[in-house]
């Protein structure tokens, strides 16, 4: 193989694989995979070893015939209390309100996994592709703990039933940790599970007969809304950010 042409020894690099992650492409361990197959191609010139460094801001990345876009260097790590009635996407061709309608930054970002339309609470955003890959993915089993409003009542044996899980169309869900909220007679919960199904905490209590009055995600792997109203965001801090990126088995060193 010839290597990519050389850069001066000043401008600013990094591994391809890792440009390959934070762009949102692949983890970083799919990108050594997709370089040692010859499918990665750098300033025409594919690029079949690892090891291999890139200027992002100048060479030319193109996988599988499609160029990578360059993505800013600047990592943004942001919470926000995601307010009723918000979709979470970055656009939304109806015409209704997103998410981005309350993050102004100069940066792309989008957000780790979704909630639904009316689900409020705890939504975390980046522009770290292997981050938010790494905390999406099913292996990490990340915590998410719900506050749920139900239509009525639910009895003892009925969350028993939900801690061990019930079946939905892809399968019975994994165990889930289930805490009835003191004072409302049974019709609030506490809920955290490790999985990311579609609507799952709606379809769970569907599944036994309940419907979802209102739903609230009040942490996500440990982070929570503390101190934010509706609809108000704030940056991760370095702590934060490391401690994320531990759950998930990234290295720290990156955490800006």
């Amino acid at each position: 193989m010839t290597s990519p042409p050389r850069q001066p020894a000043s401008a600013p690099s990094t591994r391809l694989n890792k440009f390959l992650a934070t762009a949102g492409v692949v983890s970083r361990r799919k990108a050594d995979e997709l370089i040692l197959e010859g499918r990665v191609v750098v300033n025409g010139v594919v690029v079949d070893s690892l090891g291999v460094k890139i200027h992002p801001d100048r060479d030319k990345v193109v996988v599988d015939g499609k160029q990578v876009s360059f993505l800013a260097q600047k990592l943004l790590y942001i919470v926000i209390n995601k307010p009723k009635d918000t979709i979470t996407t970055a656009h939304d061709e109806k015409g209704r309100r997103t998410i981005m309608d309350y993050i102004r930054v100069k940066e792309r970002v989008y957000p780790v996994g979704r909630l639904d339309r009316n689900t409020t609470g705890v939504l975390l955003l980046t522009n770290d592709g292997e981050f938010a890959n790494g905390l999406m993915h099913p292996k990490q089993e990340v915590k998410k703990a719900y506050h749920v409003t139900l239509d009525r009542a639910i009895s003892h044996d009925e969350m028993m039933q939900l801690a061990r899980g019930v079946r939905l169309r892809e399968g019975t869900t994994a165990e889930a940790e289930i805490v009835p909220i003191p004072g409302s007679k049974h019709k609030e919960l506490g809920i955290v599970i490790h999985e990311g199904k579609n609507r799952q905490i709606h379809r769970m209590m569907e599944a036994i007969g309940f419907e979802v009055v209102r739903l609230d995600r009040v942490a996500y792997a440990g982070i929570t809304y503390a101190g934010l109203p509706r609809g108000r965001w704030r940056f991760l801090t370095r702590t934060e950010v490391r401690q994320l990126r531990r759950t998930i088995g990234m290295e720290t060193g990156d955490a800006t």
